[in-house]
């Protein structure tokens, strides 16, 4: 399955899939383009749904992802309640090579700070300019992992999702990893303090991350400029393929399910506080 492939097959989803619209965008002093797609399912209208930014292929050895999130389109997976901003795959260059890094041997998802340090950051900034999202999903894979887990930044006065996420991937039996004190979350004995881990899940401190000097990754970019919540996902590297697959369609569409109830909780809430 070829980065042509996955290319093909979302310009096929345009003929049988109302309200998307995908095209190509220009990688600026880059001989590349990227896909970016926008969403509105039932092809209805924009106004009144809250965007939710979706997005994969940051480093290109992890293909799970971006075939997963093809699926769930294909698939009519995605809550209509919501409209999208979907990029199937940032780093079309690693993902032809099969490397983390781009063509040039960076890795974007260390590259998301003043204004975007490689092509393909400044692209997804510059695209994504006044944009805002109530929730940003990015999909990657852990060659070490033996099953899910995500990083989810504490949210001050929001429902954490990512308990919900694991609770389905349970309900479906599929794998969630266990955390051990030799499992490498690249985090120093320091920093853990500030990132607790819990079965399936890392517990972040954007604040109190030191991990990205260089630059910033996608979603703490976003966090930090324009969403309100975000979730990465790590889908495990060495399980069979259709498993990794269902793995990412579970935790997309139940952490989109977690936000609508608690969004729907929240307003009902605050309907009954007013009567």
């Amino acid at each position: 399955m070829t980065y042509d492939d996955l290319v093909a097959g979302w310009k096929a989803l345009r003929a049988r899939c109302a309200g998307l619209v995908v095209r190509e965008l220009a990688v600026v002093r880059a001989p590349r383009t990227m896909l970016v797609a926008e969403l509105v399912p039932d092809g209805g209208a924009v106004a009144g749904r809250p965007t939710i930014a979706l997005a994969s292929g940051v480093h290109g050895d992890e293909p799970a992802g971006p075939w997963a999130l093809l699926s769930i389109v294909a698939d009519g997976l995605l809550d209509a309640r919501f409209s999208y901003r979907i990029w199937p795959c940032t780093n079309p260059s690693g993902y032809r090579a099969g490397t983390r890094e781009n063509a040039e041997g960076n890795d974007i998802n260390r590259s998301f700070s003043r204004g975007g340090t490689t092509p393909e950051a400044r692209a997804v900034i510059t695209a994504n300019r006044d944009r805002k999202f109530v929730l940003s999903l990015d999909l990657h894979e852990d060659f070490e992992a033996d099953g899910f887990y995500c990083y989810e930044p504490r949210a001050e006065g929001l429902d954490a999702l990512g308990p919900k996420v694991i609770r389905a991937l349970d309900d479906v039996a599929l794998p969630v990893q266990e955390f051990d004190a030799g499992f490498d979350l690249v985090y120093s004995s320091e920093e853990r303090a500030h990132h607790p881990t819990e079965r399936g899940r890392v517990v972040t401190d954007s604040r109190a991350d030191a991990r990205f000097p260089d630059g910033l990754p996608y979603n703490v970019f976003l966090l930090r400029h324009a969403a309100r919540q975000v979730l990465t996902f790590e889908s495990p590297r060495k399980r069979p393929w259709e498993e990794r697959l269902a793995i990412h369609r579970v935790a997309v569409t139940s952490a989109i399910a977690a936000l609508a109830d608690a969004t729907q909780t929240a307003t009902v809430s605050a309907t009954n506080g007013t009567t």
